[in-house]
Protein backbone atom coordinates (compact mmCIF):
# COMPACT_ATOMS: atom_id res chain seq x y z
CA UNK A 1 0.00 0.00 0.00
CA UNK A 2 1.36 3.44 -1.37
CA UNK A 3 2.69 5.52 1.85
CA UNK A 4 1.63 8.68 -0.19
CA UNK A 5 -1.42 8.47 -2.86
CA UNK A 6 -0.82 11.55 -6.14
CA UNK A 7 -3.52 14.53 -5.30
CA UNK A 8 -3.91 17.48 -6.37
CA UNK A 9 -2.75 19.16 -3.28
CA UNK A 10 -0.74 17.64 -1.08
CA UNK A 11 -1.88 16.44 2.55
CA UNK A 12 -0.93 18.66 5.13
CA UNK A 13 1.71 16.61 6.71
CA UNK A 14 3.93 16.68 3.48
CA UNK A 15 2.83 20.64 2.94
CA UNK A 16 4.27 20.77 7.04
CA UNK A 17 7.42 18.45 5.70
CA UNK A 18 8.11 20.77 2.89
CA UNK A 19 7.71 24.37 4.75
CA UNK A 20 10.64 22.85 7.99
CA UNK A 21 13.31 23.80 5.62
CA UNK A 22 15.27 26.90 6.96
CA UNK A 23 17.38 27.32 3.40
CA UNK A 24 15.31 27.38 0.39
CA UNK A 25 17.92 28.60 -2.34
CA UNK A 26 17.26 32.55 -1.75
CA UNK A 27 20.34 32.95 0.48
CA UNK A 28 23.70 31.55 0.69
CA UNK A 29 24.05 30.76 4.16
CA UNK A 30 28.00 32.14 5.69
CA UNK A 31 28.94 28.52 6.15
CA UNK A 32 28.47 27.42 2.66
CA UNK A 33 31.94 27.63 0.21
CA UNK A 34 32.03 30.35 -2.23
CA UNK A 35 31.83 28.71 -5.97
CA UNK A 36 34.48 29.56 -7.68
CA UNK A 37 34.60 30.19 -11.41
CA UNK A 38 32.49 27.18 -13.29
CA UNK A 39 31.51 26.03 -10.09
CA UNK A 40 27.74 26.11 -8.51
CA UNK A 41 26.76 26.27 -4.77
CA UNK A 42 24.24 23.62 -3.96
CA UNK A 43 23.55 26.27 -1.40
CA UNK A 44 21.86 28.59 -4.50
CA UNK A 45 19.97 25.18 -5.94
CA UNK A 46 16.15 26.36 -4.79
CA UNK A 47 13.57 24.26 -2.85
CA UNK A 48 11.25 23.18 -4.22
CA UNK A 49 13.55 21.63 -6.52
CA UNK A 50 14.32 22.45 -10.05
CA UNK A 51 14.84 19.84 -12.81
CA UNK A 52 17.15 20.49 -15.12
CA UNK A 53 18.20 18.81 -18.53
CA UNK A 54 21.54 17.46 -18.59
CA UNK A 55 23.39 18.12 -22.05
CA UNK A 56 25.85 15.46 -21.46
CA UNK A 57 25.88 11.68 -21.97
CA UNK A 58 25.41 10.22 -18.34
CA UNK A 59 26.37 6.66 -18.01
CA UNK A 60 26.14 3.88 -15.00
CA UNK A 61 28.24 1.58 -14.86
CA UNK A 62 28.77 -1.90 -12.66
CA UNK A 63 32.40 -3.02 -13.38
CA UNK A 64 32.50 -2.92 -17.47
CA UNK A 65 29.23 -3.77 -17.51
CA UNK A 66 26.95 -0.92 -19.14
CA UNK A 67 23.81 -0.22 -16.83
CA UNK A 68 22.58 2.88 -18.35
CA UNK A 69 23.41 5.33 -21.27
CA UNK A 70 21.80 8.34 -21.93
CA UNK A 71 21.24 11.91 -23.85
CA UNK A 72 18.47 12.59 -22.32
CA UNK A 73 18.89 12.70 -18.66
CA UNK A 74 17.65 15.05 -16.10
CA UNK A 75 19.07 16.31 -13.00
CA UNK A 76 16.68 17.48 -9.79
CA UNK A 77 18.62 20.25 -8.13
CA UNK A 78 17.49 20.80 -4.58
CA UNK A 79 19.07 23.23 -2.13
CA UNK A 80 22.15 21.93 -0.08
CA UNK A 81 22.60 18.65 -2.22
CA UNK A 82 24.08 17.52 -5.35
CA UNK A 83 21.98 16.65 -8.23
CA UNK A 84 19.89 13.59 -8.21
CA UNK A 85 20.21 12.39 -11.97
CA UNK A 86 17.40 10.70 -13.65
CA UNK A 87 17.96 8.43 -16.59
CA UNK A 88 14.46 7.63 -18.64
CA UNK A 89 14.07 3.87 -18.42
CA UNK A 90 14.36 3.41 -21.76
CA UNK A 91 17.83 4.08 -21.52
CA UNK A 92 18.62 1.42 -18.83
CA UNK A 93 19.25 -2.28 -19.06
CA UNK A 94 16.23 -2.66 -16.99
CA UNK A 95 16.91 -6.52 -17.12
CA UNK A 96 19.24 -6.59 -14.63
CA UNK A 97 16.87 -4.56 -11.89
CA UNK A 98 15.45 -6.32 -9.28
CA UNK A 99 11.97 -4.62 -6.96
CA UNK A 100 13.78 -4.12 -3.45
CA UNK A 101 12.51 -4.29 0.22
CA UNK A 102 12.99 -0.91 1.15
CA UNK A 103 10.58 1.68 2.32
CA UNK A 104 10.83 5.99 2.30
CA UNK A 105 9.15 9.33 0.57
CA UNK A 106 10.03 12.46 -0.51
CA UNK A 107 7.80 15.50 0.49
CA UNK A 108 8.95 16.70 -3.10
CA UNK A 109 7.99 13.70 -5.64
CA UNK A 110 6.54 10.94 -3.17
CA UNK A 111 6.82 7.77 -2.41
CA UNK A 112 10.15 5.72 -4.92
CA UNK A 113 10.11 2.36 -5.27
CA UNK A 114 13.51 0.98 -4.69
CA UNK A 115 15.99 -1.33 -7.21
CA UNK A 116 18.48 -4.01 -6.59
CA UNK A 117 21.13 -4.84 -9.17
CA UNK A 118 21.83 -8.42 -9.96
CA UNK A 119 24.37 -9.66 -12.08
CA UNK A 120 25.67 -13.19 -13.50
CA UNK A 121 23.53 -14.08 -10.11
CA UNK A 122 25.24 -12.15 -7.62
CA UNK A 123 23.05 -8.91 -6.08
CA UNK A 124 23.75 -5.63 -4.75
CA UNK A 125 21.32 -4.02 -3.20
CA UNK A 126 19.25 -0.93 -3.23
CA UNK A 127 21.47 0.59 -6.17
CA UNK A 128 18.78 2.75 -7.77
CA UNK A 129 15.08 4.25 -7.53
CA UNK A 130 12.73 5.55 -9.06
CA UNK A 131 9.03 7.41 -8.64
CA UNK A 132 6.54 5.04 -10.25
CA UNK A 133 3.60 7.59 -9.10
CA UNK A 134 5.57 10.96 -7.84
CA UNK A 135 3.44 14.39 -7.39
CA UNK A 136 2.16 16.43 -10.07
CA UNK A 137 5.01 19.11 -9.96
CA UNK A 138 7.55 16.00 -10.48
CA UNK A 139 5.58 14.19 -13.36
CA UNK A 140 8.63 14.57 -15.55
CA UNK A 141 10.87 11.96 -13.50
CA UNK A 142 8.16 9.31 -14.08
CA UNK A 143 9.78 6.63 -16.13
CA UNK A 144 13.18 7.42 -14.69
CA UNK A 145 15.50 5.78 -12.43
CA UNK A 146 18.03 7.46 -10.41
CA UNK A 147 21.35 5.43 -9.38
CA UNK A 148 23.67 5.64 -6.18
CA UNK A 149 26.49 6.69 -6.89
CA UNK A 150 28.06 4.50 -4.11
CA UNK A 151 27.11 1.22 -5.18
CA UNK A 152 27.83 1.48 -9.34
CA UNK A 153 30.02 4.08 -11.17
CA UNK A 154 28.40 7.56 -12.29
CA UNK A 155 29.39 9.54 -15.44
CA UNK A 156 28.39 13.01 -16.05
CA UNK A 157 30.48 13.00 -19.60
CA UNK A 158 33.97 12.49 -18.62
CA UNK A 159 33.43 13.23 -15.06
CA UNK A 160 33.01 9.94 -12.17
CA UNK A 161 31.00 11.56 -9.96
CA UNK A 162 31.50 11.16 -6.35
CA UNK A 163 28.51 9.73 -3.90
CA UNK A 164 26.64 12.58 -1.76
CA UNK A 165 28.32 12.08 1.83
CA UNK A 166 25.42 10.45 4.30
CA UNK A 167 24.28 6.90 2.91
CA UNK A 168 20.92 7.68 2.10
CA UNK A 169 21.01 10.57 -0.25
CA UNK A 170 21.45 10.13 -3.94
CA UNK A 171 23.03 13.00 -5.17
CA UNK A 172 26.38 12.67 -7.51
CA UNK A 173 29.11 15.31 -6.13
CA UNK A 174 31.19 16.55 -8.96
CA UNK A 175 33.82 19.19 -9.13
CA UNK A 176 32.08 22.19 -10.59
CA UNK A 177 29.50 21.45 -7.35
CA UNK A 178 30.62 22.96 -3.63
CA UNK A 179 28.88 22.12 -0.20
CA UNK A 180 28.81 21.33 2.52
CA UNK A 181 26.29 18.80 1.19
CA UNK A 182 23.41 17.42 2.87
CA UNK A 183 24.83 14.06 4.82
CA UNK A 184 28.07 16.04 5.67
CA UNK A 185 27.77 15.90 9.37
CA UNK A 186 25.84 18.83 10.54
CA UNK A 187 23.91 19.78 7.65
CA UNK A 188 21.06 17.01 7.77
CA UNK A 189 18.21 19.57 9.77
CA UNK A 190 19.12 22.89 7.81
Amino acid sequence: MPLIESVERPPRWVLAARAKWRYTGSERPEFAVRPGPGQRSVWDFPRPPAIEHVAQTVRVLREAREIARSDRACRVCETASPPTYYVPAADVDLGCLRPAERGSWCEWKGEPRYWDLEIDGRRQHHVAWSYPDPFPEFESIRDHLAFYASGVDCWVGSVLARPQPGGFYGGWVTPDLVGPFKGDPGIDDL
